[in-house]
């Protein structure tokens, strides 16, 4: 019998799966200690803390299920390919985080989905902007106006 990359022994070395699930607890266990700030309460009468304490909990059970079965490929039998995508993936998000305040909700969504539409999926420019634009200020019409959620305004009340 012979054994794969896809399929390494029960005893072998890190693994994706082993290395995300030590991940996955690590943050559960971040988690539960950051909510000990938060009160608890009881079932009765639930605090603030006890939804993000369960939460984080079955998070760090799962990943250390994921962390003890460890299957998958070995962490360097394969390169990659969604690397470029990934990263411009997160450059979105933590543009969106931090030019949300600045340049509002409606001027954020586009100018991101304008970039991963156009630039990461290589669409057409024409999707591109309708989906963009479209997705933008129809979002925002439902929340802001129909749920009544208030959202950053940005330049020119935008």
């Amino acid at each position: 019998m012979t054994l794969s990359a896809e399929t390494p022994a029960s005893g072998a070395g890190p693994t994706r799966d082993r290395i995300a699930g030590v991940g996955l607890v690590a943050f559960g266990l971040f988690a539960v200690w950051e909510a000990r700030a938060l009160p608890f309460g009881s079932l009765g009468n639930p605090g603030a803390g006890m939804f993000p304490v369960a939460l984080a909990l079955m998070l760090a059970a799962l990943g250390l299920l994921l962390a003890l079965k460890g299957g998958g490929p070995a962490l360097g039998a394969r390169g990659w390919k969604e690397a470029r995508p990934g990263l411009a993936i997160f450059a979105a998000l933590a543009f969106a985080a931090l030019a949300l305040e600045t340049l509002g909700y409606r001027l954020t969504v586009t100018a991101v989905l304008l970039f991963l539409i156009g630039a990461v999926e290589r669409k057409g420019w024409r999707a591109a902007v309708l989906v963009a634009f479209g997705f933008a200020f129809v979002s925002h019409a439902l929340f802001a106006d129909f749920l009544r959620v208030p959202l950053p305004r940005g330049p020119f009340g935008i």
